[in-house]
């Protein structure tokens, strides 16, 4: 085994141009990364521009363009299986145009696929959020997926369950190759939980774990971008049915609260009680806000954070029932049943 494995990033970029700079930076500082390969996907912006100033001063990195996009693919995963056919590095590492790596982060990373024995390593990273709607949406969003995946089940290979993020997902390139790449998830739009499966189902270790001081994201810069976004993902990682849908309503929505305030003119004892396990609510989010290292003023947000919540989760179930998904100008037919 090789004791000082090379590492080979991969990133796409579609209209990054504002991100794109401080993210290959980033990346050029850690010493265990050889080669930095950014795949420009048809940007419109100023992206191109950036990556030429980028290649003046970055040996390491090369700058890729996809021309059509192949039947079949979603247009992120056809742009980093261009990255990876090139790359040479021992470990391939995916990641998003907006995240910053942190000093020291890859050896972390390699430190950990060594001492876990994972053949992928991915971490969820730091969430940076300015606006107030990214303050409500996002850590709320997140403290639902640590519910739904749980690291540990995550990482014991007895557990079928399965999960990645695909802002920073590391693995081993023999692996990749053996489990067929980013083809085997061309079409999926959450091809990093895809991938994770296909990858644990074949036998590689996974190791999934907090991102913090590893990397840092600030995934939205409106709110346009972030309702697409989430919209396009939240169906298909809450389970993609219906049922689940209804489960997560029924587990989210503080609906006892709410009947009790709504009863307050009749009944005003009632009524503070429905403060009371109001209260109760912020109370709990604001401790779980806590065990995912967000800062516990965000309970603050509760009430527009769940309001958001629903409406992107049913906006999502409904695109998926009508068969597709908007993402970056593009179209991509799903599945209502995942």
């Amino acid at each position: 085994m090789n004791s000082h494995p090379t590492v080979s990033a991969i990133v796409p970029v579609r209209n990054e141009e504002a991100t794109i700079a401080a993210a290959v930076e980033s990346l050029a500082a850690q010493p265990e990364i050889g080669e930095i390969f950014v795949v420009n996907d048809q940007s419109s912006d100023g992206t191109a521009a950036v990556l030429e100033n980028l290649s003046s001063r970055f040996g390491e990195l090369r700058v890729l363009q996809t021309t059509e996009l192949p039947a079949g693919w979603v247009g992120k995963n056809y742009a980093v299986s261009l990255g990876a056919a090139q790359a040479s590095g021992d470990w391939l590492l995916f990641t998003d145009a907006d995240g910053v790596h942190l000093p020291g982060s890859t050896a972390r990373a390699l430190a950990d696929a060594a001492s876990s024995g994972a053949g992928l390593v991915s971490y969820s990273p730091e969430q940076e959020t300015r606006t107030w709607w990214e303050r409500a949406l996002i850590p709320f969003i997140y403290t639902r997926l640590a519910q739904k995946f749980s690291y540990d089940e995550v990482n014991d290979p007895a557990s079928p369950a399965a999960a990645a993020s695909g802002q920073y997902l590391m693995i081993r390139r023999s692996d990749y190759e053996r489990i067929g790449g980013h083809r085997a998830v061309a079409g999926e739009v959450l091809e990093d939980v895809a991938l994770a499966r296909i990858a644990k189902h074949a036998g590689v270790r996974l190791h999934f774990a907090s991102g913090h001081g590893i990397m840092r994201v600030r995934m939205y810069r409106t709110f346009g971008a972030m309702w697409e976004g989430w919209t396009k993902n939240l169906y298909p990682l809450m389970c993609g049915t219906s049922r689940a849908v209804g489960r997560e309503l029924r587990s989210v929505i503080p609906w006892i609260p709410i009947l009790l305030l709504l009863v307050t003119p009749l009944h005003p004892i009632v009524g503070a009680l429905g403060l009371t396990l109001l209260a109760g609510r912020h109370a709990a989010y604001a401790a779980k806000l806590r065990r995912n290292r967000f800062p516990v003023v965000l309970a603050l947000y509760y009430l527009p954070a769940v309001v958001l919540y629903v409406a992107a989760l049913l906006a999502s179930e409904r695109l998926y029932v009508q068969g597709s998904v908007g993402w970056k100008g593009r179209e991509y037919r799903v599945n209502r049943e995942l």
